[in-house]
C-alpha cells in the first residue's frame, strides 16, 4: 500500500538535490532590481518523512536582495515543500492519492506510518477539490495533458498522467506542481 521508498532518506535526498538546483537557478537570476541575492533560508519542521531526513529539511531555501533599499525576498520553487503545508509535499500528494481507495483500515495504517489524522486527510481532500482544482494554475495547466485529468480525483488522476514507476510518477507530479510553491502562487491559491 504505502511504498517502502517513501520511508527511505535517499528519496528525500534526491528531492533535496532538485530543490538545490532550483535554488541555484533563482540565485543566478538575481533580483529584479539587479541586486545580488544572499541566502536567507527560513526554518521548517516538516512532518511525514523518515526520522533520518538530512539537515536540509529543517530549512526552506530562500534568498534576500543584498541592496539596502530593496531587500526583496526571492523564494524558489520547491519539490520538497508544498506551499505552507506542514507535511512534506511528497506525503501530501501520495497520501491524498491513496485516499481515493482508502478503507478505514488503510486510513488507520496511514496515520500510523506518517501521522496524518483523518481531519487532515479530509482537509487535504477539500484543498485538492475546492482550491487547487479551481485555481488559475490548474485551469491553465490541465489543458497540457492529452487525456483530461479528473478534478474530482485529484491528485490520483494527476499522478496517472506521468510515466514510469510510482516513484517516477510522484517526482513528475512534484516537478509539475512546484510553480505553486512560490509566494505569488500561494497568495493566488489561498493556501
Amino acid at each position: 500500500m504505502y511504498p517502502s521508498w517513501m520511508s527511505e532518506a535517499s528519496f528525500y535526498d534526491f528531492l533535496e538535490r532538485i530543490d538545490l538546483d532550483l535554488a541555484e537557478a533563482t540565485r543566478r537570476e538575481g533580483c529584479g532590481c539587479t541586486g545580488v541575492l544572499h541566502r536567507a533560508s527560513y526554518p521548517r519542521k516538516p512532518r511525514g518523512g523518515p526520522r533520518n531526513l538530512g539537515a536540509g529539511y529543517d530549512r526552506r531555501l530562500s534568498f534576500c536582495c543584498a541592496r539596502r533599499d530593496c531587500r526583496q525576498r526571492q523564494t524558489p520553487a520547491s519539490v520538497r515543500f508544498l506551499g505552507r503545508k506542514v507535511y512534506l509535499g511528497a506525503v501530501v500528494v501520495l497520501v491524498s492519492a491513496m485516499r481515493h481507495g482508502a478503507t478505514p483500515v488503510r486510513a488507520a495504517r496511514l496515520r500510523e506510518l506518517v501521522g496524518v489524522s483523518p481531519r487532515t486527510l479530509a482537509r487535504w481532500r477539500r484543498w485538492w477539490r475546492e482550491v487547487f482544482a479551481t485555481s488559475r494554475f490548474w485551469q491553465a495547466a490541465a489543458g497540457r495533458f492529452d487525456t483530461p485529468v479528473s478534478g474530482a480525483e485529484l491528485p490520483l488522476s494527476l499522478l496517472e498522467r506521468f510515466g514510469g514507476d510510482a516513484r517516477g510518477r510522484l517526482v513528475g507530479a512534484l516537478r509539475f506542481l512546484c510553480p505553486i510553491t512560490t509566494r505569488f502562487a500561494q497568495a493566488a491559491m489561498a493556501f
